[in-house]
């Protein structure tokens, strides 16, 4: 009699947390992870009747996690691909995509490593495997040991799109889970390279990086992601099933909120234009 009163009183708390606001899930980019957490950390404090959850595992984990009814929002550093919208509808998902902040892929060296700036021709040249020692780019006579992203990742995805030319990675490429992972592998190899976003960048320098021989090469942060001029910049989305409404509405248009973008600054994430922001809030 007592369990069965006692597990009454667990499901009426449940309820009642359900209907005061909820438990959220946010599933997917390891870039956008660190903000989502925070976001979620700062939300909450303010509507502490909601719950929310926030996990990594890479943006095509949460994209499969969203058309699979695993997670409330998606995480995703890039846009979804035409045959997961196709498979989106074949599963009666109706994909909504928000830009809830901007980012710059940049190139990670190691703060001893002579190279400064590297083209884009350059950069394919690397992480397809013809070009193999830094002396070749201007730096020292030494093997180029290679990092990247896991192949679900959407950084991984942007980068092999707009810089590889979609040729493949070389088979040399150490594949890591996560940005944290390349920026540590990179901060402890002289001969390193890696990429990912901006973010993340401690105890590594940044590469400039020019898009061919005419153009400048541009380092990236808050100004040149913001205008464009950094080469690899890009948007990073939410994703949701369908218009967001109630507690998930109310949660993205706090994001995106002038409170909520200057969380994403301290957090060195790129904030939206306040005309942007304004925009991409959901009416």
């Amino acid at each position: 009699m007592k369990k069965t009163i006692f597990a009454t009183m667990i499901l009426l708390m449940a309820v009642g947390l359900l209907s005061a606001g909820g438990t959220i899930t946010i599933k997917g980019s390891d870039t956008l992870v660190r903000l989502g957490q925070r976001w979620a950390e700062e939300y909450m404090k303010i509507n502490p009747e909601t719950v929310i959850q926030v996990s990594g595992g890479g943006s095509g984990t949460g994209i499969a996690a969203l058309l699979n009814g695993g997670t409330d929002i998606c995480e995703a550093s890039r846009d979804m691909k035409e045959k997961e919208y196709k498979l989106a509808k074949e599963k009666g998902i109706d994909p909504y995509r928000i830009s809830v902040s901007l980012d710059g892929i940049s190139v990670f060296l190691n703060e001893k490593n002579p190279v400064k700036e590297l083209s884009f021709a350059q950069l394919k040249g690397i992480y397809t495997g013809a070009v193999t020692n830094w002396k070749e780019v201007g730096g020292s006579d030494a093997r180029i040991i290679v990092y990247g992203r896991e192949n679900n990742s959407g950084t991984y995805a942007f980068f092999k799109e707009h810089v590889l030319d979609e040729e493949d990675f070389s088979e040399y490429t150490q594949t890591l889970p996560g940005t944290a992972a390349v920026v540590n592998a990179v901060a402890k190899d002289i001969n390193g390279i890696g990429y990912g976003g901006i973010a993340w960048a401690t105890g590594v320098k940044f590469a400039a990086v020019r898009k061919n021989d005419k153009d400048p090469a541009i380092l990236p942060s808050m100004e040149t992601v913001s205008n464009g001029t950094y080469p690899i910049s890009r948007e990073l989305y939410w994703f949701f099933n369908g218009k967001p409404e109630g507690e998930l509405k109310k949660l993205v248009n706090w994001a995106l909120s002038e409170e909520g973008q200057k969380v994403a600054e301290a957090m060195d994430y790129i904030p939206l234009s306040k005309e942007i922001a304004e925009k991409n809030k959901v009416k």
